[in-house]
């Protein structure tokens, strides 16, 4: 269970290609093998943060809130881990849903 969100709050994640052919923009550690989810607990971070995500230069991206229970649900389904992100990309928890 997660130390920092606690009941079900809503979050922010990096969504690619907004109104299209929407998905969370997922990210893969080649060291530990892992793949999750970034969120954020402020829009400002998870902008901030962008820079420092590996994504499709060619793809749109946005920043949007979602509840944190429907995101670990999915996360959940798909094999992927959330990790917590701070605006520098620092990972403050890691989330196994």
């Amino acid at each position: 269970m997660s130390t920092l969100i606690k009941g079900n709050p809503w979050v922010w994640v990096v969504v690619q290609d907004p109104g299209g052919d929407e998905q969370f923009l997922g990210q893969h550690d080649e060291e530990k093998d892992e793949s999750f989810i970034p969120m954020f607990l402020e829009k400002e971070d998870a902008s901030e943060c962008l820079n420092h995500l590996m994504r499709d230069e060619r793809k749109k991206y946005e920043v949007q809130a979602i509840q944190y229970e429907h995101l670990s649900c999915d996360a959940a389904k798909h094999g992927f881990r959330l990790f917590l992100l701070s605006s520098a990309g620092e990972i403050l928890e890691k989330i196994t849903p």
